[in-house]
């Protein structure tokens, strides 16, 4: 069975998902990225039964493809961006294939600044893209292959999809309090993820810690640094290649944003962020 590791693009996944790695999938907790192969994402070429050559083609796989390749006797995390709702009237995923997910909110503003430096793009552009409800992720083989093809609809829609989800337990968390209350957080995924998937196993401390601090966001940029990292991307501008863990915790949107686009997101945003808990500043 599936527990999702889910969220909108640029929102902490990665980070969530190498600490999850090196508390399930290491030895003694110690983070390598090589410990990322084991949870997949999803959609995904390497997980599609067929190669669909649309979108809604590609849509109607997804849960027949979630059934093909991910065992229901083995606790499965899955990295997706994919929002809940239905694309073309086809569900991503359901309660036969997911025993629950975890779901990491950020705030709005601190996405579009890590918007403009990962996919090189400039303000107004990234904060169209995530008004858009048609937004979608997508790299086509060379043979028009749509199996990759990810769903977003819009922000909003996009994390209030899976925080309304009543199909499947959520474990809905904002990646500031990963900053705030690290330990805190993190045990309440660990006990979250434990009691889904039936374990009764108490947190191994030592090797919790070791997860934690290996983890850290230096620790991962000077990793990607001196290793290289397979989920960077190329600018489409420069051609060089960006590197994908820039400011983390340290980005700050009030010192980033033009005046002009953090008026238009504050208003824009505005119920979100009282909803979701930020200040409208």
């Amino acid at each position: 069975m599936i527990i999702w590791i889910a969220s909108y693009p640029k929102s902490g996944n990665t980070y969530l998902r190498s600490f999850l790695a090196s508390y399930y999938f290491s030895e003694n907790g110690k983070f390598s990225f090589n410990l990322l192969i084991k949870m997949h994402q999803f959609p995904n070429m390497k997980l599609s039964k067929f190669k669909p050559e649309t979108k809604v083609e590609a849509s109607k796989n997804w849960i027949f493809n979630q059934n093909t390749f991910f065992n229901k006797n083995d606790l499965n995390l899955v990295k997706t961006h994919n929002c809940l709702l239905p694309f073309a009237g086809n569900k991503f995923t359901t309660k036969k294939e997911t025993l629950g997910a975890i779901y990491i909110v950020r705030d709005p503003r601190n996405i579009i600044t890590s918007m403009t430096h990962h996919y090189s793009l400039d303000y107004e552009e990234a904060l169209n893209y995530m008004l858009d409800e048609n937004s979608s992720m997508l790299e086509e083989s060379h043979e028009q292959d749509h199996s990759n093809f990810t769903y977003l609809n819009s922000w909003s829609n996009h994390y209030k999809s899976w925080k309304n989800n009543y199909d499947f337990e959520t474990l809905f968390i904002k990646y500031e309090d990963l900053a705030k209350n690290r330990e805190e957080i993190f045990k309440k995924i660990i006990l979250f993820v434990d009691r889904l998937s039936k374990k009764n196993s108490k947190i191994d401390e030592k090797k919790f810690q070791n997860s934690i601090q290996s983890t850290n966001f230096s620790n991962l940029k000077n990793k990607e640094l001196n290793e290289g990292f397979e989920e960077s991307v190329f600018s489409n501008k420069t051609g060089k290649k960006i590197n994908f863990f820039n400011l983390g915790f340290n980005n700050r949107w009030q010192k980033i944003l033009p005046l002009k686009i953090k008026i238009k997101t504050n208003e824009i945003f505005s119920d979100n962020l009282k909803e979701l808990g930020y200040k409208n500043e």
